[in-house]
């Protein structure tokens, strides 16, 4: 048996013709959604990048108990699990976050692993002299009060390098996931995940992908490809001309996931290899007033991602399936798929049934980031609870490894840590309490919202209904207990 996840980042499914989207050029999205069981109600879990990943390791949420950070010592790895029981486990990936401080522990999980250089900020290449940026590019923001003039200095570096389309990261990270399948398409017994950034900002791509929307972007202002974590200050045909952007980006990531299909058809693989197509989370490209996906609440935007899967044994394709997923199922269904059983730290759910004949796995799901809104849905209604006045006082991160993105923490925020007592995950290990590393805190944005999906799927008019209301939060403490939520959580949000 052979698996295979083919994982995108801030991959929006509004702009996908399997969800909708008539203008965006992707016939290969197309023909993945007539191979493959469609998913109509996939939602994230913990954001946002990292987060997102730990996810997919240990199947149990994130967010509620740290911010962005390694894979811990006590946590289950899939891809571990399945090396340790003889499973060859291979990672590919051009995502830079896996080889700086807060993603260091994710990659030596598998059995072997390749790296591709150079997308966006990373720090790759070791050049003393200014690159050449256009007149108008300036640092699209900040995160976490962090200055990120570098990484836009460093993206610019990057971009240098970048001659023809081959030289793209992405163009690279496909090269190698199937050299890897070509060399090893007689091989049984493994599990194989190609991971490309795209079509993550910023949004770089090859002129011939700009072409496809030419006769729509009339945009002849700034240079303008990378949009701020902000609120949206640019003017309509700015905001227009980043979405064109996002589009060319998009269909490269469409080409080349025809490559992989063609791939897939060229040895024969849909007979005995699972394949999962899957994001981290989606984008706000100026809907709502707001750029990016780090901003709480998180609307559908950002929240209701696309997932495909192909299953050998029930060979559904063409087919939608309307259960409520999530990532966190990504690491039971892969286990139990190679004859694993899923840990009993997993919170997670095997989808083979679910694919097969759209059996549901759970009534509700969580989502949000740490120290933001905590968000609950059964599918109909979306509710976000913000945080009481003062609630920032109750964020902390609960870890042994106490990393943010690019940094350890600090000596002052250490200075501030106890050792507590660990959840019923963290295996009997005792776990470091630090206070005051929320990423997700920003107080002009905590305000509780309701929305009824099925009425209004754009969520543009919140609802007040106290007899849903209630239920939803009821949904959302029965979630927060059975994942063994900090019980300064339920104080934060005014729960008790």
């Amino acid at each position: 048996m052979k698996a295979i996840m083919l994982m995108f980042d801030s991959l929006n499914r509004r702009l996908l013709p399997n969800y909708g989207c008539d203008w965006t050029h992707t016939p290969n999205f197309r023909r993945l959604g007539e191979k493959t069981a469609t998913f109509d109600r996939c939602f994230v879990g913990s954001m946002p990048c990292m987060p997102a990943r730990r996810e997919l390791h240990t199947g149990r949420y994130n967010f509620l108990h740290r911010c962005w950070g390694p894979v811990e010592p006590y946590d289950d790895s899939m891809p571990e699990m399945l090396k340790n029981a003889g499973v060859y486990t291979h990672l590919v990936t051009d995502h830079a976050h896996y080889w700086e401080d807060g993603g260091a522990t994710f990659h030596e999980r598998y059995s072997s692993f390749e790296f591709v250089r150079g997308q966006e900020g990373d720090a790759y290449l070791g050049q003393i002299k200014d690159p050449y940026m256009p007149p108008s590019v300036k640092m699209p923001g900040s995160m976490g009060g962090r200055n990120l003039s570098k990484y836009t200095r460093e993206d610019w570096v990057n971009r240098a390098q970048i001659h023809e389309e081959e030289d793209f990261p992405i163009a690279k990270t496909f090269h190698k996931g199937l050299a890897f399948m070509e060399r090893n398409a007689d091989q049984d017994n493994w599990f194989l995940q190609i991971e490309t950034f795209d079509p993550h900002e910023p949004f770089h791509s090859p002129q011939k992908y700009k072409d496809y929307y030419k006769e729509m972007d009339n945009y002849h202002g700034l240079h303008f490809d990378w949009p701020p974590y902000t609120q949206v200050t640019q003017t309509p045909e700015e905001v227009q001309h980043c979405r064109y952007e996002y589009a060319a980006l998009l269909s490269m990531c469409d080409e080349y996931l025809g490559r992989f299909l063609d791939k897939m058809d060229e040895l024969d693989l849909w007979k005995d290899t699972l394949l999962i197509v899957n994001t981290d989370h989606g984008f706000l490209l100026g809907e709502h007033g707001w750029w990016a996906k780090c901003v709480s609440p998180f609307y559908n935007e950002v929240a209701h991602i696309p997932m495909f899967i192909w299953d050998p044994r029930s060979k559904v394709q063409g087919e939608r399936r309307n259960s409520l997923v999530q990532n966190i199922d990504m690491a039971p269904t892969l286990l139990s798929y190679f004859g694993l059983e899923p840990t009993v730290d997993m919170m997670g759910h095997d989808l083979a049934k679910t694919v097969a004949s759209d059996t549901p796995v759970r009534d509700a799901c969580l989502f949000g980031i740490h120290g933001g809104h905590v968000n609950v849905t059964n599918g109909r209604y979306v509710y976000m609870k913000g945080w009481v006045e003062g609630g920032e006082q109750y964020n902390y991160n609960y870890t042994l490894v106490p990393m943010h993105i690019r940094t350890r923490f600090s000596v002052e925020e250490l200075r501030q840590a106890k050792l507590v007592d660990g959840f019923s995950f963290t295996k009997g290990c005792p776990v470091l309490k630090v206070p005051g590393t929320g990423t997700g805190s920003k107080p002009k944005n905590r305000e509780t919202l309701l929305f009824d999906l099925q009425d209004d799927p754009e969520e543009l008019r919140p609802i007040r209904d106290e007899a849903i209301e209630k239920r939803m939060t009821s949904l959302m403490v029965d979630l927060m207990k059975a994942n063994d939520a900090p019980e300064e959580q339920y104080d934060r949000l005014g729960l008790r």
